[in-house]
């Protein structure tokens, strides 16, 4: 049996696999974010580990016999979040999430630095990474700084208090902007650029490596073999493309979660700072992708949920296709927290135009579904600038479950989505088979391949010409609040 655990950004996704793996059980738990200021998203960092020790509680409960015979556990997670630690290991401060935008004063400081480094870190310096963050907490929190001895990522916490390792792996050492992609360690150059003291960091594994085990009390308490090895794991990004066979090279998905990405992967490290392009470490050795980055996946549909009267985002999307005839009137930006790619503004924030008194709530949800699709275009044009546009793409994550959102994302794309069985549950289910490759040592072309085809999404040829123009409405809609975004962020 093996464990996959992924801490999200809005929940804790657990999966219970044997060893062919095979689902055996699921549990998710909720999390919540802070936004105590504009810009800023900080979760409390002991609020991971609630929320995956109480989740393996209820596997313990419900699979004693298949909890007996956990193998393996592999970990996954949001990146780019700062997590310090104090002499006794407890934080110092909440953690700073990937969607917080503070340190935008401080990445345009970095973009000073020689573009050998941002090509060698894999990106331009971006409020949300790591770094640029430390360095604004230098600046503004000296005194967290002062009381500062380790810096670990989301997943990475949740490792140490299962095992009392300090351990992170490739892949989301990669997000911090302080990693060296082709090197596969950390950077001297930029941990000078951003303040970090190289004897704050983790040591850096590859993520199918053995490189922890269970605390013998905490295996008791579930039920688990004495000394489970822990995966060195990876990045949500990266954990999700291992989960659905998405190593090889051109091999790409769309994951909509509460963020997006569009990514594909590749044998070489091929850094495009210049578009944005985030150039990373993948999970398996010898093994990188490129990625378009965007902070608002299927977030911005939650957040209309709330704000139209309570029904859910499935209400709302089974109310827009029911009525939908086509590319809607309104106009729809998406950026609840900024945007990454093609933009980088932290400032950028949503938008709907074109309200009238007859516009009715089915009628916003699709433009912001629409908004999102563009959005997602826009990535994909930024990706595919200096190389071939994929052939097609897997849809992973939450806003895989969907089927009238997803043909409306190939359609706007103009390119056919996959979609497998437990997509909704990519970085999970990559996370096990990590696991898996951690303990079997096994080649991992075996075991990283595709799942089964649950569906194919051809493009509609008519419905994308026919939002041609309203995509060019949407980024000229852009330019246009451009010049706002500062005052009303």
């Amino acid at each position: 049996m093996l464990i996959g655990i992924d801490i999200g950004t809005s929940a804790v996704k657990i999966v219970l696999t044997d060893l062919q793996l095979q689902v055996v059980a699921t549990v998710d738990r909720p999390l919540s974010s802070q936004y105590p200021q504009p810009l800023w998203c900080e979760h409390d960092p002991d609020q991971w580990w609630a929320a995956v020790s109480d989740g393996l509680d209820e596997l313990a409960r419900a699979h004693p016999t298949a909890m007996a015979g956990v193998q393996g556990i592999g970990l996954s997670g949001q990146m780019h979040s700062l997590v310090l630690l104090d002499e006794a290991d407890r934080p110092v401060r909440p953690a700073i999430l990937w969607n917080d935008g503070r340190a935008a004063a401080e990445a345009a400081e970095l973009m000073q630095t020689d573009i050998a480094l941002r090509r060698a870190v894999g990106v331009q310096p971006m409020a949300g990474f790591t770094g640029p963050k430390l360095r604004w907490l230098r600046t503004h929190e000296p005194e967290a700084v002062a009381r500062a001895r380790s810096l670990l990522l989301t997943k990475d916490y949740v490792r140490l208090q299962l095992s009392g390792e300090k351990v992170t792996d490739v892949t989301d050492a990669a997000g911090t902007w302080l990693f060296d992609q082709a090197q596969r360690r950390w950077s001297p150059q930029a941990l000078a650029a951003c303040g970090v003291d190289p004897a704050w960091l983790p040591r850096v594994v590859e993520s199918c490596e053995p490189c922890a085990t269970v605390r013998d009390a905490l295996a008791a308490r579930w039920g688990l073999p004495r000394g489970v090895p822990i995966a060195g794991g990876a990045g949500d990004a990266a954990a999700g493309g291992v989960g659905i066979g998405v190593v090889g090279p051109g091999d790409g998905f769309v994951s909509l979660g509460t963020s997006a990405q569009i990514l594909v992967a590749d044998t070489a490290h091929r850094p495009d700072p210049e578009r944005l392009v985030h150039a990373f470490c993948h999970a398996l050795p010898q093994r990188w992708y490129r990625m378009a980055a965007l902070l608002n996946g299927a977030s911005p549909l939650a957040a209309l949920a709330s704000c139209t009267g309570g029904a859910s985002v499935g209400e709302l999307l089974a109310e827009v296709e029911a009525a939908y005839a086509g590319p809607s009137r309104l106009l729809a930006l998406p950026y609840l927290f900024g945007e990454r790619t093609p933009h980088n503004n932290p400032f950028a924030r949503g938008a709907i135009v074109g309200l009238s008194g007859a516009t009715t709530r089915a009628d916003l949800m699709q433009a912001v579904c629409e908004g999102i699709a563009f959005s997602l275009a826009d990535g994909l044009a930024a990706l595919s600038a200096h190389t071939a546009r994929p052939e097609r793409l897997a849809l992973i994550g939450g806003g895989a479950r969907s089927a009238f959102l997803a043909q409306l994302i190939a359609s706007v794309l103009d390119v056919p989505l996959v979609l497998y069985e437990s997509a909704d549950r990519g970085p999970a289910f990559g996370a096990a088979r990590l696991a898996r490759l951690a303990v079997t040592g096994e080649d991992p072309a075996g075991v990283v391949v595709a799942p089964a085809v649950r569906q194919v999404l051809a493009p509609d040829a008519a419905l994308h010409a026919a939002y041609q123009p309203r995509l060019e409405a949407f980024r000229a809609l852009y330019r246009a609040m451009a010049p706002v975004w500062a005052s009303v962020a």
